[in-house]
């Protein structure tokens, strides 16, 4: 149904690598999936959002259902609401439905349901978005269609350094200048925290490994939320000076033990290693 949240659902699935195509006429749903098949594994998972947009060419869309489950993997999965809570989403963004025409938006809720019908009586899935929140959607939807092993949150631990600023994407900022700069000691000057006598001298330090371990168990259940919200991507800073020496060797080991968590798949990037 429009306004049942398509786009959620649509954003949802894209976030969890599938190829999405939005208002699709039904006609076009073979040449996808044929597409797909000469494509190997570069799409390995396709969704297509089919719905009354497509004017005269949404009337075909039962027939083609029916055609595509012969030898075709495939799930219909029909989103739902009830009038009032259509009405209410209608006006809230203030634009039409797509087929109230000069009447009222429940005149076109009515229409549609009597249009789609069938389509919803033989779907594999009726997902009713009534009560849900897009938040709420999205995770449903995660739960549904993530594929096996696919993580939870997709966590970028970043190391930077304060005097080029603060990192404006970073969900969260630790400051790893209470412990001492690799830059004074004249044989580390010239390396970096990517360099074992730099790592080894940084995580020797009083208070380093002890951080670690209290900064990764706090951390803990903030990931874990944001797998309960749905929240997949994340990005936690640690800085230092320049961003070459203690900020970097924290943020590989960081990374390491966040990646040891249920759902949390995490990579490294070192925002200004090298600008000096």
């Amino acid at each position: 149904m429009s306004g049942a949240g398509r786009s959620t659902v649509a954003n949802a699935l894209e976030d969890l690598d599938w190829y999405v195509v939005d208002n699709l006429p039904p006609q076009m749903l073979r040449p996808l999936i044929d597409l797909a098949e000469r494509a190997g594994g570069a799409l390995p998972r396709i969704a297509a959002v089919v719905d009354v947009r497509g004017r005269d060419f949404f009337g075909d869309l039962q027939q083609m259902i029916q055609s595509l489950r012969s030898g075709t993997k495939l799930r219909v999965v029909f989103l739902d609401a009830t009038d009032a809570a259509l009405v209410r989403r209608f006006d809230a963004v203030r634009r039409p439905h797509p087929l109230q025409g000069g009447g009222t938006i429940l005149d076109g809720i009515v229409s549609e349901r009597a249009r789609l019908s069938t389509i919803r009586e033989s779907s594999d899935i009726v997902i009713d978005t009534s009560d849900l929140n897009v938040h709420q959607l999205a995770t449903k939807t995660a739960e549904l269609f993530a594929a096996e092993g696919t993580p939870g949150v997709k966590l970028t631990v970043m190391s930077f350094g304060f005097k080029y600023g603060l990192p404006s994407d970073a969900d969260t900022v630790a400051d790893a200048r209470f412990l001492p700069n690799p830059f004074w000691v004249p044989e580390l000057r010239a390396h970096t925290g990517l360099d074992a006598e730099v790592s080894d001298f940084v995580l020797d330090q009083p208070g380093a490994r002890e951080f670690l371990d209290s900064y990764a168990t706090a951390l803990a259940p903030v990931l874990a939320g944001y797998q309960r919200e749905n929240k997949r991507f994340a990005t936690f800073a640690i800085g230092c000076t320049g961003g070459k020496h203690r900020s970097v060797a924290m943020a590989l080991q960081l990374a390491d033990k966040l990646s040891e968590l249920p759902g949390v798949a995490a990579t490294v990037k070192h925002r200004d290693l090298g600008r000096e």
